[in-house]
């Protein structure tokens, strides 16, 4: 399925877009001292936060199948993993200036690139293993933390300290690795299914944004910002 998009891919990508947009937007507000959530809100916002980031690390784990299950590509795998790289250090040194202690070292785009490293090990894995493999993941976070002292700073990316982290954007290893394992297993056990999922068309528009979803990722929140910041220089501190 290389070198073809799936209409429904990147639907699915939109979508989760949407909804990052949605929580960075509360959290923007909130910045700016225009919005204080209570608690029903501050849960859902709680959730929505986890199910997009699970849904882009999922998505990034259908992908790498789709691009290089059944034939290794290095070339444009080592292409995508360097942009991904590339993005990630802008965001680390973004933040790094802007939020001092709670930059970014970690961040989805850090976790995505990493996770497309580890998966290359479980493309040849039967499904059901790899599948088994993400639920591993998920249980192993539950478990380890409380076995093990990993508060070092250099593996704090491993998600298994104790200690909490302050950053504003953080999908370590553990369990994050987890949702990539289960979208990596489950496009591999749909693999004859895939043609004619890539059959399935719809409008144009509600695709583009997960055609460019790394794009996207990266301007939003100076889009969104600045809007905000526009309309409290027009209209006041005041929605």
């Amino acid at each position: 399925m290389s070198g073809t998009r799936i209409w429904l891919i990147d639907l699915a990508r939109s979508i989760a877009l949407l909804g990052m947009a949605l929580f960075h937007f509360s959290y923007d507000l909130q910045m700016f001292g225009l919005f204080r959530p209570d608690g029903g809100q501050a849960a859902f916002l709680w959730y929505l936060a986890r199910i997009v980031a699970g849904s882009f690390i999922a998505l990034a784990g259908v992908s790498l199948w789709l691009a290089q299950g059944r034939v290794l590509r290095w070339p444009a795998f080592w292409r995508r993993w360097r942009v991904l790289v590339l993005a990630a250090a802008g965001v680390s040194l973004a933040t790094y200036l802007a939020m001092g202690e709670a930059w970014v070292f970690f961040g989805i785009l850090h976790a995505i690139a990493l996770f497309s490293l580890l998966g290359l090990l479980a493309l040849r894995l039967p499904a059901p293993l790899i599948l088994l493999a993400g639920v591993g993941v998920f249980w192993g976070s539950t478990i380890l933390p409380g076995l093990l002292e990993w508060n070092l700073p250099a593996l704090r990316f491993l998600g298994l300290g104790s200690i909490r982290t302050a950053t504003v954007d953080f999908e370590p290893v553990f369990p994050w690795f987890g949702p990539f394992l289960l979208g990596l297993g489950m496009a591999k056990a749909l693999d004859r299914l895939w043609p004619r999922i890539a059959r399935i068309e719809g409008p144009d528009w509600l695709a583009w944004p997960g055609r460019h979803s790394l794009a996207v990722y990266l301007i939003h929140q100076p889009v969104l910002i600045g809007a905000i910041w526009l309309w409290i220089t027009l209209f006041g501190p005041a929605l």
